[in-house]
């Protein structure tokens, strides 16, 4: 299977009211086979870097502020600075844990 990169960038500004349920995590750049597996791949590692652990809560990436299209659009990333080739994975990123984010320790 063909992989591509894509870079994750946020298009809401900073007082759009989708950001209350989210939190923002500036451009996220990944290797994916296509747009919508670039919006999994980006949540599942936000997921991952917030929790640190395995397996992530379904809750956790379906509510990725990088699967809502009206705060991040997915465009292919061009420029060669990263190669398509290898594992789907988060490539860049600087993801950043919500204020008073708890962790369970169930």
């Amino acid at each position: 299977m063909q992989h591509h990169v894509y870079r994750l960038v946020p298009v809401a500004g900073p007082n759009d009211p989708n950001w209350g349920r989210a939190v923002p995590q500036g451009e996220v750049v990944v290797r994916a086979l296509s747009s919508g597996d670039a919006r999994v791949v980006a949540s599942h590692g936000e997921a991952a870097a917030i929790t640190l652990r395995e397996p992530l809560a379904t809750t956790q990436v379906e509510a990725s502020a990088l699967r809502d299209p009206k705060l991040y659009h997915v465009v292919q990333d061009t420029s060669g600075r990263y190669s398509a080739e290898g594992p789907r994975a988060v490539l860049q990123a600087m993801f950043q844990v919500p204020e008073n984010y708890v962790i369970s320790s169930d």
